[in-house]
């Protein structure tokens, strides 16, 4: 590759080749991941083994478990969306090409962050759940756990664009005709995945932050010494963890759905079925978080009330299940590379929930939380589900990304490694937890069958090591000399096959017309179509404003945020009687005056936006500086309630009152400030005469933003100036 071309890949906006960087990044931290649970597992093949010193067994497994998940799972599936939804919805690029490019950045960014830990001092061992206390300055001294709390909020930065996008790109850029009732599986899969993230990364990014100003600042959220409860990281760690287990799966399902229904020749059973059932998982994963914490004691009632959603959960998934059996069933099957992890995905992932529901079983729940029975739970989940079907994607769209096509004999090979090296590793766990073996040890006794059970694990994952260098050369003996694939070489029927195989950089010479959810099937059999589900379009229509939807999608990424640092606040200052703290330290009527300057500016904005839609620049340009004026008032107030707060000894370690206190106030400042910049670029395009050709998306995106900031002011003033001193 040329100095020129490999530049180009590093400052590329192209949606399909930051597709392909967060799959190679990702392949490449996966072998990384790989070979740390290689030495994981030679650790444990026999009992009292001393390959792995304590530490460094704790150190790996944290780092595996932190780089599977983050690392390479979720930027995995992220580039297969952004590689192919645009395609399969007729576009010629996501939305938002720079902010696509600022999060793929993001992605090596943290992972460097997190293994530099190893050379500053060491990586952290933690778990990649980062318990509290645990990971408090107390028990965990030395940087590591740091260098994870800035890569978690980096990474979690970059889903959350990532998921901007996506959501941006499936509502505003389909292709004339093609509803939301007719998109691809694939696309509703990531589409109802990018709503979780939306929801669910700020609940982690809300406790790394906690945690980062416990370790940094000396504050006491999780700290019981000073009042703090390690019960409340639980709690917003699974509120991300449940949700993520079907961030990482619904994608793969979508992958599934596209994958069977051509090798059966059959249209999926029952699309609206999958489809309403995947709005069913997303809604009921938000509730079932604490089934993860039934140990902890939370009593009957909540321990009812989880123990039904996670039962209920199920049904939904479930479903799926039936429906992609019934496509199978009497298809005219073509069992090539793609179908075998499909139909293994369909197997494996069905024990690993059946193996769930037995979680949800509060007595059983007791017995193996804690042990090894739910570390294959686990990977049958995540491999046996996510992993097998991003294979099953691997081998599908291959030939789309490349114009060759895998190796069916190697395909084959990987395929069976995979299949016994996964099952032998991990099924045997099952009963190594029902003999009660705990997890997370380095090493354990010599009780009958564990060191047999274990060395039989561990051979299972060499076998899977072998079955990821079968893939490896199969990926590069066929980059080189594989078959042509030619534009649509499986007789698919979604629109990503209308094109070349590769696509050229504008995607489409043509979209074909789209009536029905198999375009390209109407294509080719004119006299047997599907039902139409919607007219023929020929005129493309008006496109929706990216930068207001886009900007909506990321207000509520940000609600979520600031909700769950008000649940801290309650949380604390309710048990505490910080109260009677905020009646002193307080000052509610100085702070109602550059409250209602903070208000004010949401006023002028609008009068702005109102002079500037009627083509008064000159008033548009007075409001923006009237608006700029109040923001500024406000933040100066702000200020100056600190510095008041810092002469009467009140710092962010004094109290939880005063941990929470500034954590909430100090977040919405920087929105604040952040608004204001955004403010400031739009008053020098205004006196630029930018907005004179009518191009006010961003004006209207702003202020949305900025009437947001106010609105959760608001809340922040009612809660704690006025609430806050009577709790």
């Amino acid at each position: 590759m040329s100095t020129g071309s490999r530049r180009a890949w590093l400052m590329t906006v192209d949606h399909k080749r930051i597709g392909i960087l967060y799959i190679l990044t990702a392949l490449v931290f996966f072998l990384v991941g790989g070979l740390e649970a290689l030495a994981l597992r030679i650790q444990l093949v026999k009992p009292g083994n001393h390959f792995l010193s304590p530490q460094a067994f704790n150190e790996l497994f944290t780092m595996h478990g932190t780089t599977m998940i983050f690392l390479v799972a979720m930027p995995a599936l992220i580039g297969f969306g952004n590689y192919l939804l645009p395609l399969m919805i007729g576009a010629r690029d996501m939305a938002f090409p720079r902010l696509n490019a600022l999060g793929y950045w993001m992605l090596p960014c943290g992972g460097f962050l997190l293994y530099f830990s190893f050379l500053a001092g060491g990586a952290p061992s933690v778990g990649w759940f980062s318990y509290a206390p645990l990971s408090e300055a107390a028990y965990s001294s030395n940087t590591g756990v740091d260098y994870w709390t800035i890569a978690i909020l980096l990474l979690g930065a970059g889903s959350v664009a990532g998921a901007v996008n996506l959501i941006t790109t499936t509502l505003t850029l389909r292709a004339p005709g093609m509803t939301l009732r007719q998109v691809p599986l694939f696309v509703w899969m990531m589409f109802i995945t990018s709503i979780l993230i939306i929801l669910a990364i700020p609940a982690l990014n809300a406790d790394v932050v906690l945690l980062m100003l416990d370790r940094l600042l000396r504050a006491h959220f999780f700290v019981a010494t000073g009042g703090g409860s390690a019960l409340l990281w639980q709690h917003f760690f699974w509120a991300f963890g449940h949700p993520e287990v079907y961030i990482l799966a619904l994608p793969a399902f979508g992958m599934i759905s596209e994958v069977i229904p051509v090798f059966a020749r059959k249209p999926i059973f029952g699309y609206e079925f999958v489809a309403a059932s995947t709005v069913a998982i997303a809604l009921l994963s938000l509730g079932v978080w604490a089934h993860h914490m039934f140990a902890v004691g939370l009593g009957r009632p909540s321990d009812l009330f989880f123990a039904a959603s996670s039962f209920l959960i199920a049904v939904p998934t479930g479903v799926k299940i039936f429906n992609w059996t019934a496509t199978l069933w009497g298809g005219s099957i073509r069992l090539r590379t793609p179908l075998l992890f499909a139909v293994a995905f369909l197997i494996q992932f069905t024990v690993g929930g059946l193996s769930g529901i037995t979680f949800a079983m509060v007595p059983m729940d007791w017995q193996l939380t804690d042990t090894y029975y739910l570390v294959a739970h686990m990977h049958y989940v995540m491999f046996g589900g996510t992993l097998f079907g991003l294979f099953a994607g691997v081998y599908y769209w291959f030939p789309k990304m490349t114009g060759r096509k895998l190796n069916e004999g190697a395909g084959r090979w990987h395929f069976w490694l995979t299949v016994i090296g996964f099952n032998l590793t991990f099924f045997v766990q099952h009963f190594l937890g029902l003999m009660g073996m705990p997890r997370r040890v380095y090493t354990y006794p010599d009780l009958p069958y564990w060191g047999a059970f274990n060395a039989i694990s561990t051979v299972g994952a060499f076998i899977l090591g072998l079955s990821v260098v079968v893939l490896l050369v199969n990926i590069w003996v066929s980059l080189r000399r594989g078959e042509i694939a030619g534009d649509n070489p499986w007789d698919a029927w979604t629109l990503e096959w209308a094109t070349t195989s590769p696509p050229p950089e504008h995607n489409f010479r043509a979209v074909p017309p789209v009536r029905s959810r198999r375009p390209l099937w109407d294509l080719a059999h004119p006299q047997n179509c599907d039902p139409v589900l919607s007219p023929a379009v020929t005129v493309a229509p008006r496109i929706k404003p990216p930068a207001l939807t886009g900007t909506a999608t990321f207000i509520v990424s940000e609600a979520m945020f600031f909700l769950m640092l008000l649940i801290a606040f309650v949380f604390y200052n309710v048990s505490s009687h910080g109260g009677q703290y905020a009646a002193t330290a307080l000052n509610a009527g100085r702070s109602a005056i550059f409250t209602i300057a903070l208000l004010a500016s949401s006023g002028t904005l609008w009068l702005g936006e109102r002079a500037l839609d009627r083509g008064r620049q000159g008033a548009f340009r007075l409001w923006i500086a009237v608006t700029l004026a109040l923001g500024v008032v406000f933040l100066v107030g702000q200020g100056g309630e600190y510095l008041d707060l810092l002469h009467k000894g009140v710092v962010i370690n004094s109290s939880l009152f005063a941990s929470t206190f500034f954590t909430v106030t100090g977040f919405h400042g920087l929105h604040v400030a952040v608004g204001l910049i955004a403010l400031l670029v739009l008053a020098i395009q205004a006196w630029a005469g930018d907005f004179r050709k009518g191009r006010t998306d961003g004006v209207h995106a702003v202020s949305l933003y900025w009437h947001f900031v106010d609105a959760v002011w608001i809340a922040v003033f009612i809660l704690i100036y006025l609430i806050g001193p009577h709790l």
